[in-house]
């Protein structure tokens, strides 16, 4: 679990350190406080990631210039990055230095993200339901986010070759091999990580709608079975496009309710509750196929919700995982009784101290 968190210069925190007990912390404040980014500080820490942005330079407190650290005590270790507009992000554990990403992730904990945006991964883009599956990937298939970020360059200059009025063919071919090889892992990762999700969604779909229903996920590879032969077939509308049109950059996860497109038919209600649903199935998959619960970092969710549904997340939760949960009251968890071993802070205009 996470123990402590300090943060130094991020966001509207000048600084910031606090210890959280075993069952986590409650952070309460009005909106614009900097709740959520004591939450965004740990996934960083942790993940290396925001769900917020991928720009290192708009979390620095003062926009634009110098950087920012984060800290704490996360599994038993010091944890610590920083980020600097000279020299880029550095990271350390117990104080010794990791020369890459992939490095401090390597014995690095699980996490699960929950917020209002999440209702996106079922009304949104594919590109959100990439994004999930991927944050999904990196924790649970040590080689993901490497074969990931591989992928992301190849495609990157492909592009850019192809929008060059010159032929660059075999510069082209050059990258889709790096393209076939990174793709392989992903889109094996991604299938059978939907594989995993669909049984556990499904569940958690019933238990907070209070009755059955039915959820069908699909994953759909842009490139098919053969991506290399979809490659070749796509050639010249990629020409003409001068863009890349198929590969796991374009890949797809359908998501049905009760037989019928979610997104569609499904009324906002029921994408809610199918969107908080996938979030618990990553925290389950994750789980079991890890050994290690995740660390819940839950967003000002339960706002939106009914008593009911409120109350049926807060039941499903793992009661022995670690949470990190902000809100603008606590009215409704004393009365559902979800505090438990959870210590409570009030958030204001960039401070946190214990309630």
């Amino acid at each position: 679990m996470i123990r402590s968190l300090r943060v130094v210069d991020f966001r509207c925190f000048e600084s910031l350190a606090l210890t959280v007990p075993e069952g986590g912390g409650v952070f309460t404040g009005n909106n614009a406080q900097g709740k959520t980014s004591i939450l965004e500080a740990v996934c960083l820490m942790v993940r290396l990631h925001s769900p917020r942005s991928h720009r290192m330079s708009t979390m620095a407190r003062v926009a634009g210039t110098g950087g920012f650290g984060i800290a704490g005590e996360a599994w038993g270790m010091e944890r610590r990055i920083r980020w600097a507009r000279r020299t880029g992000m550095d990271f350390a554990v117990d104080g010794e230095e990791r020369s890459s990403h992939g490095n401090y992730l390597s014995d690095g904990g699980l996490l699960v993200w929950m917020g209002n945006e999440d209702l996106e991964l079922v009304r949104g883009s594919g590109e959100v339901r990439r994004r999930y599956l991927d944050f999904i990937g990196s924790q649970f298939e040590p080689g993901y986010r490497r074969a990931l970020s591989r992928y992301r360059r190849a495609v990157k200059a492909k592009n850019l070759l192809l929008k060059d009025p010159r032929n660059r063919d075999a510069e082209i071919a050059s990258y889709e091999s790096v393209m076939l090889e990174s793709a392989r892992l992903l889109t094996e990762t991604r299938a059978k990580l939907v594989a995993l999700l669909t049984p556990a969604a499904a569940e958690f779909q019933g238990e907070i709608a209070g009755k059955p229903e039915q959820v069908d996920l699909e994953y759909r590879p842009a490139g098919g079975e053969d991506l290399a032969l979809a490659l070749e077939q796509a050639r010249d509308r990629e020409r003409r496009q001068r863009s890349c049109l198929v590969g796991p950059h374009r890949d797809e996860l359908v998501m049905k309710l009760n037989g019928l497109a979610a997104d569609d038919y499904a009324s906002e209600g029921q994408q809610r509750t199918l969107a908080l649903a996938l979030k618990l199935a990553q925290g389950r998959v994750l789980a079991e196929c890890r050994g290690q619960q995740p660390v819940w970092l839950i967003d000002d969710i339960f706002g939106e919700l009914d008593v009911a549904r409120r109350n049926a997340v807060l039941r499903v939760l793992p009661e022995q995982a670690q949470k990190w949960i902000t809100t603008t009251h606590l009215d409704w968890l004393d009365a559902a009784g979800g505090l438990g071993r959870m210590a409570k802070f009030a958030v204001s205009e960039g401070t946190c101290r214990e309630a």
